[in-house]
């Protein structure tokens, strides 16, 4: 699985990191299925079930060359450096299309999973009964959650070790959205708006060597917070990857079936004729540490076909859906094939 690759090929795996990234933000949006639609998901899968026993031998060993090329450090580093950055640079340009330019956003999302839909079932031939009913599995699984009822905020550092497993799924889960799953289980903003914006500021004072943050109680709770969230995600990946590999190498045309349902059911999430529906307490609107309402839920409705910004909104699904048609056409690689 592991290939030699050219600059090229470097800048555009970093540019797939930057687009994976941006996806697992935003609520409802799956960066699994960027993974999967520009042909790096498989991949993906492999190299994390490399992270392994043999791996950590290697690395004790002092065998630093053979631990590079044995878990494929090149492709992680490239995919999750873009990721990263696209935390802290897209995500943030996409944080303000959102709030400027919700429905048309919402509509190029919404067009996009359309065209992934196509995308991937497409070459899909082997529609079987047993496929089709693991696909309207899939389907009825991803409806169930994009309409369940979220949980209140819980900052216990083992119920946060938990988000971090299973809010990871959506890199790893084509058709789920790791955010959406937070958002459920209560903890969105502590864990991807809250508890990011102190760690930023935080590694912003130490580079410029202020380290004053180590007296402050509620820093340091952030900072454990965040801490925790990432090794959950780390063992959260690590875990799931092999549980994937493991399915992906022996039923693989069963777990794509349910891969294209999953991410159909998921379009009630990315629905764009939708208004946000905040948490209150006690007759008040709950604010995050930077002020603004706290989402619980989205109230769908269906468009107002006599109104221009409906027909604004159908162009940018068309949008989305025709990104999605010309990476086919332009031929990025969809399917690589686990080795052993």
């Amino acid at each position: 699985m592991a290939r030699e690759r050219s600059l090229l090929d470097k800048f555009f795996l970093f540019l797939k990191g930057l687009s994976m990234g941006a996806a697992n933000k935003v609520p409802g949006v799956s960066g699994g299925t960027v993974s999967f639609v520009l042909g790096f998901y498989e991949e993906m899968i492999y190299s994390f079930r490399k992270i392994n026993y043999k791996a950590f031998l290697l690395l004790f060993n002092g065998r630093f060359k053979s631990f590079y090329n044995y878990t494929n450090a090149t492709f992680l580093l490239l995919v999750f450096g873009g990721s990263m950055f696209s935390y802290f640079s897209i995500s943030l340009a996409l944080d303000y299309l959102l709030d400027a330019y919700e429905l048309y956003v919402w509509s190029a999302f919404f067009g996009m999973i359309l065209g992934s839909i196509f995308y991937i079932s497409k070459d899909f031939n082997n529609w079987n009964t047993k496929n089709i009913v693991v696909m309207i599995v899939g389907v009825l699984l991803g409806i169930a959650i994009s309409f369940m009822s979220p949980a209140k905020e819980n900052d216990n550092l083992w119920f946060v070790f938990v988000c971090g497993i299973i809010g990871v799924s959506g890199m790893t889960l084509p058709g789920l959205s790791g955010s959406f799953i937070l958002i459920l289980m209560g903890n969105y903003v502590l864990l991807l708006v809250d508890s990011v914006a102190v760690l930023f500021k935080t590694l912003t004072e130490i580079f410029t060597g202020d380290f004053s943050f180590m007296d402050s109680d509620e820093r340091m709770r952030y900072l454990k917070i965040i801490a925790t969230f990432t090794g959950g995600s780390a063992f959260g990946l690590v875990v799931t990857s092999h549980i994937l590999g493991y399915v992906l190498k022996r039923w693989h045309q069963m777990v794509t079936a349910v891969i294209i349902g999953f991410i159909a059911g998921s379009l009630g999430i990315v629905w764009p004729w939708k208004k946000e529906v905040y948490k209150i307490e006690n007759g008040i609107n709950l604010l995050d540490s930077k002020g603004n309402k706290v989402i619980e839920n989205f109230e769908r409705y269906f468009p107002d076909f006599s109104n221009k910004e409906t027909w604004m909104a159908i162009l940018f699904i068309g949008i989305g859906a025709a990104i999605i048609l010309l990476i086919d056409k332009y031929g990025a690689e969809r399917k690589e094939y686990i080795d052993e």
